[in-house]
């Protein structure tokens, strides 16, 4: 039996590192974006002529190629190269929210908190801890990616651990956990608000609650955690071990020892002061005039203002804490220090900001061509056309999902193209938009971790280079394979036994439609 189990362990290695050689043998980052853009424009070029059968669901008409080699399309490019560089989601999110984290890291506060949570929390379970802080970071909507995986990572280098292991960890919660929350979460009225419309395709009565797959994506952030806890701590690890040290020149991890007076007090100071300051915020959100609610009076919508100041309030929460334990620990001096440790947060990000001037305009060309849509509507026609049945059905609707995601990164974007083939579909065969949704869900959270494709991908890659220089595409994705695969599958089976089992989906949900 361990010879087996050994031989298989050689073999997945051995497979990983093939992997890993040829995924970075690929051009930098910035460069594959670059080629991919004019990968774009030529088969737009090639395929705009052609007429396709496929309806594109968002007017009706036959979907059709946009060539985007024309004296048009490239002086309208030209002319909002700019716009569509500043207007990239990620990169504005990354920035004003790394300008607090950076602070609150300069100033010693992080590493205070880290040597607290070492002290408190047993050495077996940190990393069940990264992957479920992780996955309650979807509350915040992106801050994860900003927030929890570097930390992931100094948490693990700061244990003894290798750093890149703990990054592994917090990716795997926070983005293949994408869909697994035991918290609502902004995503979820963002997604029934395609789904809604979608269903109403085939009957204008039905409804939808955002909340329509919560006690599902609860109960998932149960599995999530334990299957990237296995798999971190048995495959993971220990082939980063192996094969990928952490750089000779690396600065130490930071001394977890006994806390010297000013840093207790400073951290104490800084907690409570902000704990006070966000316990008055909550006050803030409780009446029903509140101007942080929707024109509704909702707080969970996407439209909330509250929702949409996320990013801002991480920014503030980091800022606030940092700024006082840097001044009570002696760190800040003056106003100078605070900007000084800001300044050398964005310095951190600069290779980040080239990837995402390249990566938001092969985006921009690729949804602009309608390449994109045309390979989710291909594929989900094809899906039509099988007349699969029951749970088939349903798992097929997750691998479609979790295919289409490899090239259009956005869950929303996927979700508006694919909803209105999908939804109408599943209900003509019985079965519900809620049920469809989840299927989605599953299969978009699965591919986020190996697709560099993804806005956050390259952020990721930043990351591990800081421990690792040699660390590429193919690094990260080899060692993210495992995960990807062992939640797709076992993310499935585990739909399918709710539906077995007839658990609830979440509020006002069923299964079957009309059921």
């Amino acid at each position: 039996m361990t010879s087996n189990s050994s031989n298989d362990n050689g073999l997945v290695s051995k497979l990983l590192g093939h992997v890993e050689r040829i995924g970075n043998k690929l051009p930098d980052p910035a460069i594959l974006f670059l080629v991919s853009i004019f990968i774009v424009w030529i088969l737009s070029a090639l395929m705009a002529s052609i007429e396709f059968t496929e309806i594109n669901p968002r007017d009706g008409l036959p979907i059709r190629v946009q060539n985007l080699l024309t004296g048009t399309a490239l002086t309208t490019f030209l002319a909002n190269l700019v716009k569509i560089f500043t207007g990239f989601a990620p990169l504005g999110v990354v920035l004003v929210a790394m300008l607090g984290v950076g602070v609150a890291d300069g100033s010693g506060y992080i590493h205070t908190a880290i040597k607290m949570m070492l002290k408190k929390t047993p050495s077996f379970l940190l990393t069940p801890v990264v992957i479920f802080v992780g996955i309650v970071s979807h509350s915040a909507i992106d801050a994860g990616y900003v927030l929890v995986i570097p930390l992931g990572g100094i948490i693990f280098y700061a244990a003894g651990r290798h750093p890149l292991a703990g990054i592994a960890a917090a990716f795997a919660g926070v983005s293949g956990g994408f869909s697994a929350n035991p918290l609502p979460s902004a995503i979820d009225p963002l997604l029934q608000g395609f789904t809604q419309p979608a269903a109403q395709i085939i009957d204008q009565a039905v409804q939808v609650n955002p909340l329509a797959n919560y006690y599902f994506t609860a109960a998932s952030s149960i599995l999530v955690t334990l299957v990237g806890w296995y798999l971190t701590d048995k495959i993971i690890e220990p082939r980063l071990n192996k094969n990928n040290p952490v750089d000779a020149d690396v600065e130490k991890a930071p001394d977890m020892g006994e806390f010297t007076a000013q840093e207790k007090k400073g951290f104490w100071i800084a907690t409570i002061v902000t704990l006070v300051v966000f316990v008055l915020f909550v006050l803030s959100l409780l009446p029903a005039t509140s101007p942080f609610r929707d024109a509704s009076g909702s707080l969970t919508s996407f439209a909330a203002p509250v929702m949409q100041s996320i990013v801002p309030l991480i920014f503030l929460f980091f800022l606030l804490p940092g700024v006082i334990h840097g001044i009570v620990a002696g760190k800040f001096k003056s106003s100078k220090d605070v900007i000084d440790v800001m300044s050398e947060s964005m310095r951190g990000m600069a290779y980040y900001v080239v990837m995402a001037f390249f990566c938001s305009l092969f985006i921009y060309a690729f949804g602009t061509s309608n390449l994109g849509a045309l390979l989710a509507i291909k594929g989900a026609n094809f899906l039509k056309s099988l007349a699969l049945s029951g749970p088939v059905t349903i798992t097929g609707i997750i691998f479609l999902a979790a295919f289409v995601n490899l090239f259009v990164g956005s869950a929303s974007a996927k979700w508006a193209m694919l909803a209105p083939i999908f939804v109408p579909m599943l209900m003509q065969l019985g079965y519900s938009p809620e049920l469809t949704q989840a299927a989605y869900r599953v299969g978009d959270s699965s591919t986020n971790i190996i697709t560099p494709l993804m806005p956050y991908f390259p952020l990721v890659v930043v990351f591990c280079q800081k421990y690792v220089k040699g660390t590429g595409i193919g690094t990260l994705v080899s060692v993210m394979i495992p995960y990807s695969i062992a939640l797709l599958i076992l993310w499935t089976i585990f739909l399918v036994t709710f539906w077995v089992l007839g658990i609830p989906l979440g509020l006002q949900a069923s299964y079957m439609y009309g059921g």
